[in-house]
């Protein structure tokens, strides 16, 4: 069975968003790891979240020619969800190990929870 697509996700524990590291932060990672890639980007997007209506942190995203990249945090838990969804040609594997060297090297604490591979659109 083959598929025409494949979706990585990963959640990170004891994530610091401190020292200027918050939702633009993120964002732009997120965008010097798709253009590493040679992936199109579309649009990008973050929401940054103050505790009115929604606990602190962000939701970030980057469309890309056909998917898409997201991140999502919690800053008062320190909790970050990362994916890279991907289709035809382009692979997302590059593009998450691209952002996880770059959080491992920044961030002291950090964890690895869990990462979960899917194959999408298969046939």
């Amino acid at each position: 069975m083959s598929s025409h697509g494949k979706h990585i996700c990963v959640d990170y524990s004891c994530c610091d968003f401190t020292n200027g590291r918050n939702g633009k932060w993120m964002l732009e990672l997120m965008r010097v790891a798709i253009k590493s890639a040679n992936v199109r980007e579309v649009h990008a997007h973050v929401e940054e979240f103050d505790g009115s209506q929604s606990p602190t942190g962000f939701a970030a995203v980057v469309l890309l020619d056909e998917s898409h990249v997201s991140a999502h945090c919690y800053y008062d838990r320190g909790i970050l969800a990362v994916d890279a969804f991907t289709c035809g040609d382009s692979d997302p594997e590059p593009i998450i190990e691209f952002i996880n060297r770059r959080l491992f090297a920044e961030m002291e604490n950090i964890k690895i929870v869990s990462r979960d591979d899917i194959q999408r659109f298969r046939e």
